[in-house]
C-alpha cells in the first residue's frame, strides 16, 4: 500500500513542489492539499492520510495549533511532519512538543523529502536526531520540566528500557539498537513499545523530548 500524504501549506508553489516530488515515487500518493491548518481536521477525516506534511507558520491556524487540534480530535491520527523554512526555530520545537513526529526544511533536496516521509511513516527511528537535540538544548527546559520529570518517574523504566531510550535519543533505528545491544529486533521493538507506553508518548520523538526535558538524557 502506498504512503498516503496530505499537504498543508499556504504557499501553492511549496505544495506543488512537494506533490511533484512525492508522486514521482511508486510507493507514495498525495491524497489532498490545504492552504491553512484550519482545514486539516476535515481533510484528514475525508482522506485518511498516513502522513500530514504541515507548514509550521500559516495565517489562520498555524502548524502548532493544528497539530494539537488534530491529535486531540481525531482518533488514530496520522503522523505529522512539520515543513519549515528555518531549522533552529522555536516554532519547530513547539510543534514537536505539541506532538509532531519530525520536521523537514523546505530547502531539502527531493531525496531528503522522500526519506523524511518514509521514515515518519515507518516510525522506527528519529528524524534528524542531531537537530532535535540542538532544539532541545536551546528551547527545552534544561532537565527542569516538571511534567517531563514526573512522567519519567511514573514510568519506572527498567535498566534495559532506559538504555533503549538513550539509544533512541541518539537516533538509532530498531535494527541499530538491536546490533548495539546484541539482541533481536523483535526484542527491541518490545522495549520501544514499553518505553512509549510507560512514558505516555505517542512516538519516538515525544519519548526523546521527554527524556531531554526531564534531564534523563542531556541534549548537549
Amino acid at each position: 500500500m502506498p504512503v498516503r500524504v496530505l499537504l498543508v501549506d499556504d504557499e501553492p508553489l511549496v505544495r506543488a513542489g512537494l506533490r511533484a516530488v512525492l508522486e514521482a515515487q511508486p510507493d507514495m500518493e498525495v491524497v489532498g492539499e490545504a492552504a491553512d491548518g484550519a482545514a486539516v481536521i476535515p481533510l484528514v477525516r475525508q482522506t485518511r492520510p498516513d502522513v500530514v506534511a504541515m507548514d509550521v507558520r500559516m495565517p489562520l491556524l498555524d502548524g502548532i495549533e493544528a497539530t494539537r487540534a488534530l491529535l486531540r480530535t481525531v482518533a488514530d491520527p496520522p503522523k505529522i511532519l512539520v515543513v519549515t523554512t528555518f531549522e533552529n526555530d522555536e516554532y519547530v520545537y513547539e510543534a514537536l512538543r505539541a506532538g509532531a513526529d519530525g520536521f523537514l526544511l523546505k530547502r531539502a533536496r527531493p531525496a531528503e523529502m522522500v526519506h523524511a516521509v518514509r521514515l515518519i511513516a515507518e516510525g522506527e527511528s528519529l528524524l534528524f536526531p542531531a537537530s532535535v537535540r540542538q532544539l532541545a538544548a536551546e528551547y527545552g527546559d534544561g532537565g527542569g520540566n516538571r511534567a517531563a520529570r514526573a512522567a519519567l518517574e511514573r514510568a519506572r523504566l527498567t535498566e534495559r528500557e532506559g538504555e533503549v531510550l538513550r539509544l533512541m535519543a541518539r537516533g538509532l533505528s530498531n535494527a541499530e539498537i538491536a546490533a548495539r545491544l546484541v539482541v533481536g529486533t523483535e526484542t527491541v521493538k518490545s522495549h520501544v513499545s514499553a518505553v512509549l507506553a510507560k512514558l505516555g508518548a505517542r512516538d519516538r520523538t515525544q519519548a526523546v523530548i521527554t527524556a531531554y526535558e526531564s534531564g534523563f538524557v542531556a541534549p548537549g
